[in-house]
């Protein structure tokens, strides 16, 4: 029998008394739903389901599907950018923020799971159609984030601690190193025999990464190239 607490909870969930939790539970479903499924395939009603809210709510929210995804895409990406500026104001030295930067990117992705599809499916549907929601992206997210990455680059090479590299393109580098491993999640486990998603896969995945960073770009005093550490960044 259920108890007295769990039916207010879920109560509460479905009323518009607490909008807060209402809108993340919406928010955390459609971010599930549209990486899934894309903006097409997506329905309203497993949205609805899945945050054990009735539908009428996300309409009272966010009026329709489009905005829905929008305040989905913004959700997922306002959370990868604290992450990172949280990295980034600790005002660590150039190596050693490039890694914690890697770091923080890759267990941001490894912990949702499903960033990777969300991002994919619209950069699909941007090529086709042209996206409502990718210019907004790129100046909330993706371009205060590259600036500062960029500015630690030049210092590093300023420095002589990073080899001399084009900054963005070493960047994008990363980042698809640390995408494409968990978009590519089924393809591996079908050639793997393995989970490339265990967290024992994942760890070996995370140092594999941070070493190939420090192999690529850094430098000791006397110019040979620096290995990074198998654990987690300072």
């Amino acid at each position: 029998m259920r108890s007295p607490n769990t039916i207010a909870k879920r109560t509460r969930r479905g009323s518009r008394g607490q909008p807060e939790r209402t809108r993340a539970a919406i928010l955390d479903a459609a971010v599930r739903e549209f990486a899934q499924e894309g903006i097409a395939g997506a329905r309203i009603d497993a949205i609805a389901r899945r945050a054990r809210v009735n539908k009428a709510l996300l309409y009272y929210y966010f009026r329709d599907k489009e905005r829905l995804y929008g305040a989905a895409l913004d959700h997922v990406f306002s959370g990868l950018r604290q992450r990172i500026f949280a990295v980034l104001d600790r005002g660590l030295g150039p190596r050693q923020t490039i890694l914690a930067w890697a770091g923080a990117h890759f267990d941001y992705v490894a912990g949702a799971g499903i960033n990777p599809g969300l991002l994919s499916r619209e950069m699909m549907r941007a090529g086709r159609h042209g996206s409502p929601h990718l210019r907004r992206l790129a100046r909330n997210y993706f371009r205060p984030v590259s600036q500062r990455l960029i500015a630690v680059m030049q210092q590093g090479m300023d420095s002589g601690e990073f080899r001399r590299v084009d900054p963005q393109h070493f960047l994008f580098s990363v980042i698809s190193m640390i995408v494409f491993y968990f978009s590519s999640a089924p393809l591996m486990r079908l050639l793997r025999g393995e989970d490339p998603l265990a967290p024992a896969q994942v760890a070996t995945r995370r140092a594999a990464v941070l070493d190939l960073i420090a192999a690529a770009l850094f430098r000791e005093a006397n110019g040979r190239p620096r290995r990074a550490s198998a654990g987690r960044p300072a």
